[in-house]
């Protein structure tokens, strides 16, 4: 009879779809503020800047309970963590749609982003332990439900919502969580044995030894360059409805972009997980990450609607097998026990670059009265994290070569 908790088991793929549900649904909450932002800050007045905030105190709760969530999941596993957020975001959906100014919306948008964060990193760090042969595939899956809920939820809830206004979509996310979130969370009360872990942990520890660093410098360097690629990574991502809103296209054609953009991260974190199979993580991470700036110095000379249609479906492609790289370098090189809290670590620090990133682009349009210098700095940002995993991958070949047989 089959091993039902053998890593790459029957069980591991059912559990991998559970897994990609959970993520579309529960990850919305990261999304919606990007798509009324142009609401928001007309309702309440705001400078562009001041309305980036909800997005930002979103993003700054979502790398907090990436962390936070991703140590009770190491402790008591992923079914007890998603029912304590999936209640935390239902409640913060509707405290959003009672909001009376952008300072409470934000408030309310960093509770959001903290029980949000329950359907990412600390999902990818629990799905990642099921697997072996084809965890870089597996990661890649359950990471690209964040961009599958972020091009289908925008477009969806503005359709449902027609003039009902920006309120009306948190109410009726806050129904939709209670409903989906919260059942499928029962679906996964299964743990992985010990004595797997413990096999896994042999593993790591010989990769480890190999790059020259310690697990701490290590996973400190993976941080920072979370920071570096994701403050690159926020400037199409959270302001493209913004840009088209300025250049006279409108709103629905930034979220089509937006859609556009995240279904090619789809692709691309598909594409980036199968190449991990074979790579290895880190790289895996330096390519999508030097794909990324070369789509960014596109869009420094793009005006036309089809030029940004076409740049954003690139920049969708180059980058979105970034980020569940981290998770697969964490796997590969940290101990296995401590998934939760470690992959949880690196997300939060690549969630703190999207917000830096986020309100950082907004200030830069404040200032200049364009996006020109927001893509600019993404540029100078990006090629910090190109420069940290040159150095991992030299150090790396540079240890095995001092132990390979003369």
């Amino acid at each position: 009879m089959m091993n039902e908790t053998a890593p790459d088991s029957r069980y591991a793929w059912l559990r991998l779809v559970i897994t990609l549900l959970i993520a579309v649904v529960g990850n919305v909450g990261m999304w919606v503020v990007t798509v009324v932002m142009p609401e928001v800050q007309a309702e309440f007045g705001s400078s562009r800047a001041v309305a980036s905030l909800p997005y930002v105190t979103t993003m700054v709760g979502f790398a907090l309970g990436n962390f936070a969530i991703g140590r009770v999941v190491d402790r008591f596993g992923i079914t007890l963590a998603l029912t304590g957020a999936g209640l935390l975001i239902a409640v913060g959906y509707g405290l959003a749609a009672l909001s009376p100014s952008i300072w409470s919306l934000s408030l309310v948008q960093f509770l959001i982003g903290f029980g949000t964060a329950s359907c990412f990193g600390p999902l990818i760090a629990d799905i990642s332990q099921w697997f072996q042969k084809r965890r870089g595939i597996a990661v890649a899956i359950t990471a690209s439900g964040n961009y599958i809920s972020g091009a289908v939820w925008p477009g969806l809830l503005t359709w449902m919502a027609a003039d009902a206004g920006w309120r009306w979509m948190y109410l009726a996310l806050g129904v939709i969580t209670l409903a989906v979130l919260l059942p499928l969370a029962q679906l996964l009360r299964r743990r992985i044995p010990v004595d797997t872990l413990l096999q896994a942990e042999a593993l790591t520890q010989q990769r480890a030894a190999n790059t020259g660093f310690t697990p701490r410098q290590l996973q400190w360097l993976l941080g920072l360059a979370g920071i570096g690629c994701c403050v690159a990574m926020s400037m199409p991502q959270v302001h493209i409805v913004a840009l088209c809103v300025d250049m006279g296209f409108g709103a629905a054609v930034g979220a089509e972009m937006l859609s556009l953009m995240l279904l090619g991260g789809v692709v691309s974190r598909l594409i980036s997980g199968a190449l991990a199979d074979r790579l290895g993580g880190v790289r895996t991470l330096l390519i999508g990450s030097t794909l990324q700036a070369v789509a960014l110095f596109l869009y420094l000379p793009a005006g036309g609607l089809v030029s940004l249609y076409s740049i954003s479906l690139i920049f969708g492609l180059s980058q979105g097998g970034i980020v569940p790289s981290y998770a697969v370098i964490v796997r590969e090189y940290l101990p296995a026990k401590e998934a939760g809290a470690r992959v949880g670590f690196v997300m939060m620090m690549t969630i703190l670059g999207m917000a830096l990133g986020g309100w950082l682009s907004g200030a830069i349009y404040d200032w200049t009265g364009s996006y020109q210098w927001a893509f600019v700095n993404g540029i100078v940002w990006n090629g910090l994290n190109i420069a940290i995993m040159v150095m991992i991958v030299t150090r790396g070949n540079r240890a095995r070569g001092a132990t390979a047989p003369a």
